[in-house]
């Protein structure tokens, strides 16, 4: 097996763990999940904050996102353009969505304020599997947040997912890029691959 084909086999294992979670308690573990980040103090300390809209069973970050908002704290969401380019956008307004690319609600980019990659204090993001013991993550497979991530100068890095997506011994390439937590409903996995 190749290593493409090993990683998108462990991409379709950590998509259908998630979908496999019946919808009451995967609203319960979202809630958790969402609690979590907000105790956090890289949350706290944040002024912009890259979240997303949850997608194909994704944890659902909707409290969270209002409560930041709420919060006073710059809450922008991403755009996908061509060639795996990721661009951080605040909505401007309620009517400033659509759905863009892949099917994934996105802030209209004529209709939002741009943010810049080293504006950002704090990068949440979707995963369809993971590694508590690397603190990597497989995405959808395009390359988006591998890209974004590293322009992220200052910014903290979160993945978020159900602990029944967690496969220890993922495939991971070159261009992976590791992460500082992962978040799920079970616990915090930090960078120095402590559980707490």
């Amino acid at each position: 097996m190749t290593p493409n084909e090993i990683k998108a086999n462990q991409r379709k294992q950590g998509v259908n763990a998630r979908k496999s979670i019946p919808i009451e308690l995967a609203k319960e573990y979202n809630d958790i999940i969402c609690k979590k980040l907000l105790s956090l103090d890289v949350y706290k300390k944040a002024c912009t904050i890259l979240s997303y809209q949850a997608f194909g069973g994704e944890v659902d970050l909707s409290f969270f996102n209002q409560y930041a908002e709420s919060d006073a704290k710059k809450v922008a969401f991403p755009i996908s353009e061509p060639e795996g380019v990721l661009i951080a956008a605040i909505p401007l307004e309620e009517s400033s969505w659509e759905v863009g690319k892949f099917g994934i609600r996105a802030p209209i980019k004529e209709a939002s304020q741009l943010v810049r990659p080293e504006e950002i204090d704090l990068v949440i993001v979707p995963c369809t599997a993971f590694s508590a013991v690397k603190l990597m993550r497989i995405g959808m497979g395009a390359g988006y947040y591998d890209r974004f991530l590293p322009q992220c100068s200052r910014a903290m890095s979160i993945a978020v997912a159900f602990e029944t997506q967690r496969i220890d011994e993922i495939w991971t390439d070159s261009w992976d890029v590791p992460l500082d937590w992962i978040v799920t409903e079970a616990g915090s996995y930090e960078r120095n691959y402590n559980k707490s």
